[in-house]
Protein backbone atom coordinates (compact mmCIF):
# COMPACT_ATOMS: atom_id res chain seq x y z
CA UNK A 1 0.00 0.00 0.00
CA UNK A 2 2.62 2.49 0.89
CA UNK A 3 4.69 1.78 -2.03
CA UNK A 4 1.41 2.24 -4.34
CA UNK A 5 0.65 5.73 -2.58
CA UNK A 6 4.65 6.28 -2.88
CA UNK A 7 4.24 5.65 -6.90
CA UNK A 8 1.12 7.92 -7.27
CA UNK A 9 2.67 10.49 -5.70
CA UNK A 10 5.59 10.84 -8.09
CA UNK A 11 3.09 10.67 -10.64
CA UNK A 12 1.71 13.60 -9.60
CA UNK A 13 4.87 15.37 -9.30
CA UNK A 14 6.27 14.11 -12.74
CA UNK A 15 3.17 13.73 -14.88
CA UNK A 16 0.62 16.22 -13.25
CA UNK A 17 -1.84 13.23 -12.32
CA UNK A 18 -4.83 14.28 -11.40
CA UNK A 19 -7.26 13.75 -8.51
CA UNK A 20 -8.81 11.78 -10.76
CA UNK A 21 -6.57 9.51 -11.33
CA UNK A 22 -4.76 9.58 -7.62
CA UNK A 23 -8.33 8.25 -6.38
CA UNK A 24 -8.56 5.60 -9.16
CA UNK A 25 -4.96 4.48 -8.26
CA UNK A 26 -5.88 4.51 -4.68
CA UNK A 27 -9.31 2.65 -4.88
CA UNK A 28 -6.81 -0.37 -6.80
CA UNK A 29 -4.64 -0.17 -4.08
CA UNK A 30 -7.06 -0.98 -1.44
CA UNK A 31 -8.98 -3.68 -3.45
CA UNK A 32 -5.63 -5.54 -4.47
CA UNK A 33 -4.56 -5.27 -0.55
CA UNK A 34 -8.49 -6.20 0.80
CA UNK A 35 -8.66 -9.44 -2.25
CA UNK A 36 -5.13 -10.68 -1.83
CA UNK A 37 -5.14 -10.84 2.25
CA UNK A 38 -8.49 -12.74 2.33
CA UNK A 39 -6.76 -15.16 -0.31
CA UNK A 40 -3.35 -15.66 1.96
CA UNK A 41 -5.73 -16.19 4.45
CA UNK A 42 -7.90 -18.72 3.01
CA UNK A 43 -4.31 -20.01 1.59
CA UNK A 44 -2.84 -20.47 4.93
CA UNK A 45 0.18 -19.51 3.34
CA UNK A 46 2.99 -19.15 5.88
CA UNK A 47 5.12 -17.26 4.00
CA UNK A 48 4.67 -14.65 0.59
CA UNK A 49 7.72 -16.05 -1.23
CA UNK A 50 10.09 -14.03 -3.47
CA UNK A 51 7.84 -14.96 -6.51
CA UNK A 52 4.41 -13.31 -5.13
CA UNK A 53 6.88 -10.68 -4.20
CA UNK A 54 7.86 -9.85 -8.23
CA UNK A 55 4.20 -10.09 -8.98
CA UNK A 56 3.48 -7.65 -5.95
CA UNK A 57 5.90 -5.56 -7.87
CA UNK A 58 3.80 -5.78 -11.33
CA UNK A 59 0.52 -5.27 -9.39
CA UNK A 60 2.04 -1.78 -8.03
CA UNK A 61 2.69 -1.08 -11.96
CA UNK A 62 -0.34 -1.98 -13.12
CA UNK A 63 -1.97 0.39 -10.52
CA UNK A 64 -0.08 3.35 -12.01
CA UNK A 65 -1.34 2.00 -15.09
CA UNK A 66 -4.78 2.30 -14.19
CA UNK A 67 -4.36 5.68 -12.71
CA UNK A 68 -2.80 7.11 -16.07
CA UNK A 69 -5.50 5.50 -17.82
CA UNK A 70 -8.78 7.05 -15.60
CA UNK A 71 -6.57 10.15 -15.82
CA UNK A 72 -6.35 10.12 -19.18
CA UNK A 73 -10.35 10.75 -20.27
CA UNK A 74 -10.05 13.76 -18.70
CA UNK A 75 -6.83 14.84 -20.27
CA UNK A 76 -4.10 14.24 -22.40
CA UNK A 77 -1.06 12.01 -20.19
CA UNK A 78 2.36 11.32 -21.13
CA UNK A 79 1.58 7.76 -23.80
CA UNK A 80 5.30 6.97 -22.55
CA UNK A 81 5.35 6.55 -19.37
CA UNK A 82 2.22 4.58 -19.66
CA UNK A 83 3.20 2.17 -21.94
CA UNK A 84 6.87 2.08 -19.93
CA UNK A 85 5.11 0.81 -17.44
CA UNK A 86 2.64 -1.50 -19.24
CA UNK A 87 5.91 -2.60 -21.18
CA UNK A 88 7.79 -3.44 -17.80
CA UNK A 89 4.39 -5.15 -16.00
CA UNK A 90 4.77 -7.71 -19.38
CA UNK A 91 8.39 -8.27 -18.76
CA UNK A 92 8.12 -8.80 -14.91
CA UNK A 93 5.53 -11.76 -16.37
CA UNK A 94 8.03 -14.08 -17.36
CA UNK A 95 10.20 -13.50 -14.36
CA UNK A 96 7.86 -14.63 -11.78
CA UNK A 97 7.26 -17.82 -12.93
CA UNK A 98 10.78 -18.72 -13.16
CA UNK A 99 11.45 -17.56 -10.17
CA UNK A 100 8.84 -19.72 -8.36
CA UNK A 101 10.72 -22.62 -9.94
CA UNK A 102 13.81 -21.95 -9.11
CA UNK A 103 12.96 -21.19 -5.59
CA UNK A 104 10.46 -24.15 -5.06
CA UNK A 105 7.76 -21.73 -3.90
CA UNK A 106 5.11 -22.00 -7.10
CA UNK A 107 1.59 -22.12 -5.09
CA UNK A 108 -1.60 -22.11 -6.23
CA UNK A 109 -2.30 -18.70 -4.82
CA UNK A 110 0.80 -17.11 -7.03
CA UNK A 111 -0.26 -18.91 -10.02
CA UNK A 112 -3.82 -17.32 -9.67
CA UNK A 113 -2.48 -14.25 -8.20
CA UNK A 114 -0.25 -14.15 -11.55
CA UNK A 115 -3.47 -14.36 -13.77
CA UNK A 116 -5.47 -11.96 -12.03
CA UNK A 117 -3.08 -9.38 -12.50
CA UNK A 118 -2.32 -10.42 -16.41
CA UNK A 119 -6.26 -9.96 -16.72
CA UNK A 120 -6.35 -6.68 -15.48
CA UNK A 121 -3.81 -5.10 -17.03
CA UNK A 122 -5.08 -6.29 -20.59
CA UNK A 123 -8.35 -4.89 -19.39
CA UNK A 124 -7.02 -1.70 -18.42
CA UNK A 125 -4.89 -1.44 -21.97
CA UNK A 126 -8.28 -2.62 -23.59
CA UNK A 127 -10.06 0.48 -21.88
CA UNK A 128 -6.89 2.70 -23.20
CA UNK A 129 -7.50 1.81 -26.83
CA UNK A 130 -11.17 1.80 -26.60
CA UNK A 131 -11.08 5.71 -27.58
CA UNK A 132 -9.34 5.19 -30.37
CA UNK A 133 -10.26 2.07 -31.89
CA UNK A 134 -13.62 1.38 -30.71
CA UNK A 135 -15.25 -0.66 -27.42
CA UNK A 136 -14.74 -3.52 -29.88
CA UNK A 137 -11.48 -4.26 -28.42
CA UNK A 138 -12.59 -4.33 -24.91
CA UNK A 139 -14.05 -7.98 -25.86
CA UNK A 140 -10.07 -8.59 -25.60
CA UNK A 141 -9.89 -7.82 -21.68
CA UNK A 142 -13.28 -9.08 -20.69
CA UNK A 143 -13.41 -12.28 -22.66
CA UNK A 144 -11.71 -13.88 -19.98
CA UNK A 145 -13.73 -12.75 -17.26
CA UNK A 146 -17.30 -13.68 -19.21
CA UNK A 147 -15.39 -17.08 -19.16
CA UNK A 148 -15.53 -17.18 -15.29
CA UNK A 149 -18.68 -15.67 -15.33
CA UNK A 150 -20.44 -18.89 -17.46
CA UNK A 151 -18.30 -21.00 -15.04
CA UNK A 152 -20.97 -19.98 -12.41
CA UNK A 153 -23.66 -20.92 -14.60
CA UNK A 154 -21.88 -23.87 -16.00
CA UNK A 155 -19.50 -26.04 -13.49
CA UNK A 156 -18.33 -27.96 -16.36
CA UNK A 157 -16.44 -25.14 -17.24
CA UNK A 158 -14.24 -25.68 -14.70
CA UNK A 159 -12.58 -28.80 -15.38
CA UNK A 160 -8.92 -28.65 -15.40
CA UNK A 161 -7.26 -27.79 -18.85
CA UNK A 162 -4.32 -29.34 -20.30
CA UNK A 163 -0.97 -27.50 -20.74
CA UNK A 164 -0.72 -25.74 -23.43
CA UNK A 165 2.11 -23.48 -25.79
CA UNK A 166 -0.43 -22.22 -28.22
CA UNK A 167 -2.65 -21.19 -24.97
CA UNK A 168 0.03 -19.07 -23.20
CA UNK A 169 1.17 -17.88 -26.75
CA UNK A 170 -1.55 -16.08 -27.59
CA UNK A 171 -2.25 -14.81 -23.95
CA UNK A 172 1.22 -13.47 -24.27
CA UNK A 173 0.55 -11.85 -27.84
CA UNK A 174 -2.44 -9.84 -26.42
CA UNK A 175 -0.46 -7.84 -24.20
CA UNK A 176 2.36 -7.31 -26.71
CA UNK A 177 -0.12 -6.16 -29.60
CA UNK A 178 -1.85 -4.09 -27.09
CA UNK A 179 0.84 -2.08 -25.79
CA UNK A 180 2.12 -1.65 -29.22
CA UNK A 181 -0.71 -0.46 -30.54
CA UNK A 182 -1.26 1.70 -27.23
CA UNK A 183 2.19 3.34 -27.92
CA UNK A 184 1.10 4.88 -30.93
CA UNK A 185 4.47 3.92 -33.26
CA UNK A 186 1.38 2.51 -35.93
CA UNK A 187 -1.39 4.08 -37.81
CA UNK A 188 -4.57 3.53 -36.69
CA UNK A 189 -5.67 1.01 -39.40
CA UNK A 190 -2.47 -0.96 -38.81
CA UNK A 191 -2.96 -0.69 -35.05
CA UNK A 192 -7.09 -1.97 -35.31
CA UNK A 193 -5.76 -4.53 -37.85
CA UNK A 194 -3.42 -6.17 -35.12
CA UNK A 195 -5.77 -5.96 -32.23
CA UNK A 196 -8.41 -7.62 -34.57
CA UNK A 197 -5.79 -10.18 -35.58
CA UNK A 198 -5.02 -10.88 -31.71
CA UNK A 199 -8.70 -11.01 -30.98
CA UNK A 200 -9.26 -13.63 -33.43
CA UNK A 201 -6.44 -15.45 -31.80
CA UNK A 202 -8.11 -15.17 -28.40
CA UNK A 203 -11.21 -16.54 -29.51
CA UNK A 204 -9.98 -19.31 -31.05
CA UNK A 205 -8.02 -20.26 -28.26
CA UNK A 206 -10.88 -19.53 -25.93
CA UNK A 207 -13.37 -21.55 -28.11
CA UNK A 208 -10.52 -24.54 -28.25
CA UNK A 209 -10.52 -24.56 -24.28
CA UNK A 210 -14.37 -24.68 -24.29
CA UNK A 211 -14.68 -27.57 -26.90
CA UNK A 212 -11.95 -29.80 -25.02
CA UNK A 213 -13.72 -29.08 -21.75
CA UNK A 214 -17.52 -30.03 -23.52
CA UNK A 215 -15.87 -33.23 -24.29
CA UNK A 216 -14.31 -34.21 -21.47
CA UNK A 217 -17.93 -33.77 -19.69
CA UNK A 218 -19.01 -35.81 -22.58
CA UNK A 219 -16.88 -38.75 -21.95
CA UNK A 220 -17.41 -38.20 -18.30
CA UNK A 221 -21.41 -38.75 -18.92
CA UNK A 222 -20.98 -41.69 -21.22
CA UNK A 223 -19.08 -43.42 -18.93
CA UNK A 224 -21.45 -43.33 -16.11
CA UNK A 225 -23.99 -44.46 -18.77
CA UNK A 226 -23.39 -48.20 -18.95
CA UNK A 227 -22.83 -48.93 -15.02
CA UNK A 228 -26.10 -47.29 -14.47
CA UNK A 229 -28.04 -48.55 -16.99
CA UNK A 230 -26.67 -52.05 -17.83
CA UNK A 231 -29.48 -53.66 -16.51
CA UNK A 232 -32.00 -52.39 -18.38
CA UNK A 233 -29.90 -52.11 -21.86
CA UNK A 234 -29.37 -55.12 -24.11
CA UNK A 235 -26.23 -56.52 -24.19
CA UNK A 236 -25.37 -55.44 -27.82
CA UNK A 237 -26.38 -51.89 -27.29
CA UNK A 238 -23.62 -51.56 -24.43
CA UNK A 239 -21.06 -53.38 -26.67
CA UNK A 240 -21.61 -50.82 -29.21
CA UNK A 241 -20.96 -47.99 -27.04
CA UNK A 242 -17.80 -49.23 -25.85
CA UNK A 243 -16.32 -50.09 -29.45
CA UNK A 244 -17.56 -46.81 -30.70
CA UNK A 245 -14.92 -44.91 -31.80
CA UNK A 246 -13.34 -41.84 -29.32
CA UNK A 247 -14.35 -38.77 -30.92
Amino acid sequence: MGVQLLLLEVLCRAVGLSMVGWLTGLVFAVATWAVLTVAVRRSWTLTFGPANRVTLARTILVGGVTAMVADSFGRHVPVAVLIAFAAVALVLDGVDGKVARYTGTATPLGARFDMEVDAFLILVLCIHLALPLGSWVLAIGLMRYAFVAASWALPWLRGALPHSMARKTVAALQGVVLVVAGAGILPRASAAAAVAVALALLVWSFGRDVAWLWRVRERAGAARVPTVRARHVPAWSVTSRRAAPDR
